[in-house]
């Protein structure tokens, strides 16, 4: 039996704004309409998505792995605020793992953070506990998402 396919659904104030901070975040790029559409806006009025819906203009809502191999992201937009710690979170894993020497991981990791703040992202916390083996950072996606770099 085939793997089930997964699409991680983020629901947030502007489906754009996170759209393009996580296809930057995970090197994804932005699929084309389905059905020979020329706009997503046309696709989703064909699927009968009200117009009032839709907001301006053909955004971006929705990021998609180059090759094929990663999950498929969609934002949709919701009309409340995150009010909670999430539930569930992505590892980014850029560290190499613990066969790599912590000072590297820690270097790969402070590396990839700061890409990420340039895009948008803010920090939470390090995950740095003296004497302890693991590096990592919280971070916090432009609507407050937390998630890790590892």
């Amino acid at each position: 039996m085939a793997a089930t396919r997964v699409q991680i659904t983020v629901d947030c104030h502007d489906p754009t704004l996170l759209a393009r901070f996580w296809a930057t975040a995970l090197h994804y790029g932005f699929p084309p309409p389905p059905g020979g559409h020329a706009t997503w806006r046309e696709a989703y009025l064909a699927m009968g998505v009200p117009e009032e819906e839709l907001g301006d203009g053909d955004a971006v809502d929705r990021a998609v792995d180059p090759d094929g191999v990663g999950p498929a992201m969609w934002f949709q937009q919701v009309p409340e605020d995150k009010v909670v710690k999430n539930r569930l979170h992505l590892d980014l894993l850029v560290g190499g793992g613990r066969s790599l020497p912590l000072a590297e991981r820690r270097a790969r990791v402070d590396a990839e953070v700061a890409r990420l703040l340039a895009a948008g992202a803010s920090v939470a916390y390090p995950l740095d506990d003296p004497g302890y083996d693991h590096y990592a950072v919280v971070l916090r996606d432009p609507e407050g998402n937390e998630f890790c770099v590892v």
